[in-house]
């Protein structure tokens, strides 16, 4: 299944799984957008991660931690 920045759930779970020693409260956006582009399964345009998509991402994994 591609990822995109539009997949917040899944691309929250996919962080959860893959970096579980990680808190999410304490990830900064520069950081988070990186790890997001490198999933496995992201095949989304990496410009289109703005702070909005970012925030969101990190309040679902925050939610799945």
């Amino acid at each position: 299944m591609a990822l995109n920045w539009t997949d917040v759930l899944d691309i929250a779970i996919e962080l959860a799984e893959s970096k579980p020693d990680v808190d999410p409260r304490y990830v900064n956006f520069v950081e988070l957008h990186r790890w997001v582009t490198e999933l496995p399964d992201f095949s989304d345009d990496p410009m289109r991660g703005g702070e909005k998509i970012l925030e969101a991402i990190q309040a679902a994994w925050i939610e799945e931690a």
